[in-house]
């Protein structure tokens, strides 16, 4: 079976969808959604379909490359720009002749704004039948963005181009057919597949959640995340604090700045984690964490979540995540707030940080229901 994906060649989450279909038999075609030259160290088996490319940025990889090599960054950014400025379809049409090239018995697109709307236009190219066409909905493409006037016909047009589609929420599968989609709904299941149980097992600290002293932030703050409001809520809390360290990852400038002046104010020390840290640390550092702080205007599932989840961290967690759906039943194995409302995220905090009992309990029922249901042997 020949499989296209379209979809982000940087992305971990790219990666990790991609490592359900190894071991198969199957050829793999990676066309990236983003035209950047830039591949996950991680990707490994799948022929990645460049127009041009760095050879330098990406040696080490285990990936056939398909594309124009040229060994200067620069160089390649200036043809890229300049094939836009000629013509600003032209990824379009070269994704729609490399699907008449290898004639893939599906095309999968792994997210919707970017991916989907960019096969869909090749499908508009196209001369023939169209093969099948998968669409995975990713994050908040249509939670936040098919509320967004600029974004609605384009998610629309995708959902009704398409054959398949498929999500981690059951809130997202009646949101699609609102948008017009009338294929296939494909189970619903975390994007990213199941976990490797015995793994987990391994990495995740025998000490009791409510013996661990330190707190896990989830560092994104921008169209949806809101770390900065997180870590206003754990200054109004800062006095429940001492002997805790505050662990960040996933940090830009503005989170990174916000966490030292927290840290200076309050005497509560402050780690980052460096982008580009392998899974399995930021697996053992879930592991060694009493809470887990994850903060969005919108979001999926949240593989965050049950990342820490199922390594023991009690889930302080936006509310516009869909994870009740699997695991979180608020007040209990989880406290879920308004992700700009720093006073509701303090008394949640007040709360995970003095209820030993609620954390402990909480912690390991959401140990027992995800190992009970997201073992990678059941969900691949």
């Amino acid at each position: 079976m020949r499989i296209l994906i379209v979809g982000l060649s940087e992305s971990i989450h790219t990666v990790r969808w991609l490592s359900q279909a190894r071991g198969e038999g199957w050829k793999i075609y990676l066309f990236p959604s983003i035209d950047n030259g830039i591949i996950h160290p991680e990707l490994i088996d799948v022929t990645v379909c460049n127009t041009f490319y760095n050879k330098k940025n990406i040696q080490g990889n285990n990936v056939r490359l398909k594309g124009i090599p040229i060994f200067s960054t620069t160089i390649t950014n200036m043809l890229k720009a300049l094939f836009y400025k000629i013509n600003p379809n032209y990824r379009a049409q070269k994704l729609s002749k490399l699907v008449k090239k290898i004639k893939p018995d599906i095309i999968h697109s792994l997210e919707i704004n970017t991916a989907g709307h960019l096969t869909l236009e090749a499908k508009k190219l196209y001369k023939g039948s169209f093969p099948c066409w998968v669409v995975t909905n990713w994050g908040s493409d249509i939670y936040l963005f098919g509320r967004l006037k600029e974004y609605k016909k384009e998610i629309r047009d995708v959902l009704e181009a398409c054959d398949f589609y498929s999500c981690e929420c059951h809130r997202d599968v009646e949101l699609a057919r609102q948008y017009g989609f009338k294929g296939e709904v494909l189970p619903v299941f975390p994007n990213t597949g199941g976990f490797d149980i015995d793994k987990v097992k391994r990495l995740r600290s025998t000490c009791l959640t409510s013996k661990r002293r330190m707190i896990l932030l989830k560092g994104y703050q921008g169209w949806a995340g809101r770390a900065l409001v997180g870590i206003r809520a754990l200054r109004r809390s800062s006095d429940f604090l001492k002997g805790y360290k505050l662990v960040i990852y996933s940090a830009g400038l503005d989170v990174r700045i916000a966490g030292e002046l927290f840290s200076q104010e309050t005497g509560i020390p402050v780690e980052f984690i460096p982008l580009r840290t392998p899974h399995d640390v930021m697996l053992r550092q879930c592991g060694m964490a009493r809470i887990f702080i994850g903060l969005s205007i919108s979001d999926a599932l949240s593989t965050s979540l049950l990342e820490a989840a199922i390594m023991g961290a009690f889930p302080i967690q936006s509310w516009t995540s869909c994870a009740g759906e699997w695991v979180v039943r608020d007040g209990k194995t989880a406290l879920l707030v308004h992700p700009e409302d720093p006073e509701e995220i303090e008394k949640a905090l007040r709360r995970a940080l003095t209820d030993d009992k609620l954390v402990d309990e909480g912690a390991a029922e959401n140990i027992r229901v995800l190992e009970e249901k997201l073992d990678k042997l059941i969900i691949s």
